[in-house]
Order: C-alpha cells, then sequence, then structure tokens
C-alpha cells in the first residue's frame, strides 16, 4: 500500500501530462503496443461493444475504440483532464462522465450498470487502495467479458533506479512518488506477480500479459546512426509477451475474461 493515504489527482496536471506522457516518443511507442496488443488480442473487430474507459484521461484509447464503432463511456475524476478529452472525443460520440472509479456506482444513470469491454489504462498505480479499487471495476465487467488493465510495473522501477544510481533508496525499497506537487512518480507502483493473483482470484481468466517499453525506457547511452526508431519499435513487439523481458515493461498490459 502507497504511503500516501489519498489518491493522487491529476488536477491542474494536464498540460504537463498531454506533453510527457503522450507528446514524446516513448508516449507514442505506448499506444502503439496498447493498440496492436488491444487489436490482436480483444474482439475489437466483431460487433460493437459497450466500452468502459475508466480513468480515461486525456481520451486517446476511448476515441480510437470509438472510431472503430464501439460504444464507448469515458469516466474522468479530474476536470481538466475531461475538458480535455471531451475537445478531443466531441466528434468521436464518446460520452463523457465526471467520475472516479470508486464513484461510478453513484455516477452512473444504472447504478448497476456493466460493460463488454473495462479499459482502465495506467490508474492503478495512482490509487492509495489499488486492490480495491479493481475489485470495484471487475464488478462492472459483463460475464463473459474483458479487462483490458495496464498498470506501472514496481521492478521496472526499481531497475531503473538502480541503472541510475539511486541505490539508497533502492535499498530502502521506497521506489513511490510522494504524491505531491507535479511530479509524476505514481504513488503506488505494482508488482506484476501482485496484481495477477488478484484477478486469478476474482475467477478472471488471463489471455495476456506484455511489457509496455521493454527497452526503450533503459537506453541510455548515445545510440549510433543505425539505430533506427522503427527498428526499436520492431525489438519492442518481438519481445513485449517473451520471458524474461515482458517482466522489465515500463508498464504491464493484461488482457483477462471474465467467465461466462
Amino acid at each position: 500500500m502507497s504511503g500516501y493515504q489519498q489518491d493522487k489527482s491529476f488536477q491542474g496536471l494536464a498540460a504537463k501530462f498531454a506533453r510527457n506522457i503522450y507528446g514524446t516518443p516513448k508516449g507514442r511507442l505506448r499506444l502503439k503496443i496498447l493498440r496492436d496488443r488491444m487489436l490482436a488480442e480483444l474482439p475489437l473487430d466483431g460487433p460493437p461493444l459497450q466500452v468502459l474507459d475508466a480513468g480515461g484521461g486525456l481520451g486517446q484509447i476511448s476515441a480510437w475504440l470509438a472510431r472503430k464503432g464501439h460504444d464507448v463511456l469515458l469516466a474522468e475524476p479530474a476536470e481538466e483532464m475531461l475538458a480535455y478529452a471531451n475537445k478531443r472525443l466531441k466528434r468521436a460520440g464518446v460520452e463523457t462522465l465526471a467520475a472516479s472509479i470508486q464513484d461510478l456506482s453513484e455516477c452512473l444513470p444504472d447504478h448497476q450498470q456493466t460493460f463488454d469491454l473495462v479499459v482502465c489504462h495506467a490508474v492503478l498505480e495512482w490509487l492509495y487502495q489499488p486492490q480495491e479499487t479493481l475489485e470495484l471495476l471487475l464488478s462492472r465487467v459483463k460475464p463473459g467479458g474483458y479487462l483490458s488493465l495496464m498498470f506501472f510495473n514496481a521492478d521496472a522501477l526499481m531497475f531503473t533506479n538502480i541503472l541510475r544510481g539511486n541505490w539508497q533508496r533502492a535499498l530502502q525499497g521506497e521506489m513511490q512518488g510522494k504524491g505531491k506537487g507535479t511530479r509524476l512518480t505514481p504513488i503506488s507502483p505494482l508488482q506484476p506477480d501482485q496484481v495477477l493473483c488478484w484477478l486469478e482470484k476474482a475467477g478472471f481468466e488471463i489471455i495476456s500479459k506484455t511489457g509496455v517499453r521493454v527497452f526503450n525506457d533503459y537506453l541510455r547511452l548515445q545510440l549510433p546512426p543505425e539505430a533506427q526508431p522503427e527498428r526499436l519499435l520492431q525489438l519492442e513487439k518481438k519481445y513485449c509477451q517473451k520471458e524474461p523481458y515482458w517482466r522489465l515493461g515500463r508498464y504491464l498490459l493484461v488482457h483477462a475474461k471474465k467467465p461466462s
């Protein structure tokens, strides 16, 4: 559990989020890997799905799913983030809701509504009680429905800090952020096996485990001219689900199915 005893708020951070998370090569790489695996592993090319994008942020995934013909609801508690998302989603036909995962039971018109696909990308690591919130989220998946869950990898955070020479911090195990100010270090980075255990205990079938950015974030040296970006993308795609590389992903993407 995080030492910071409330969820991280992104109010006032939308511009920084757009710039630092999505407006960079690593952000674009993240989206490419996400879309690639979602297309390969989820029934996105079939009949329209009812989709909940929980903590959908700036709306990139919601807009993409809507363009593929799905009925998408984006829920986001930060007003500024939601305003950014609404600009993006205005023509996409995506419904938006100012609500956290914890507030869905009160904010949804149908308090018991469930969905064919629940998307939750890069949300749990910002929560004070990620396990409890995940349990609420799983209840929103229809029987036979799917979960697309991505979270910040605690093991990758440890590895990165060791490579950067933050050895005392690593020895103390103090990797998580403090949840204050504008820093974007998650307050609750998660252990991969722990999250997989939570899903399996809830009865979900694990479809796939993908490391998102298994190499990119560890590159520190000046790269040679022949190290072309498209080759790195090829390597990321080739090794993102292979042992031991997937476990080094900055984020881990898990696709799971709820029993019918």
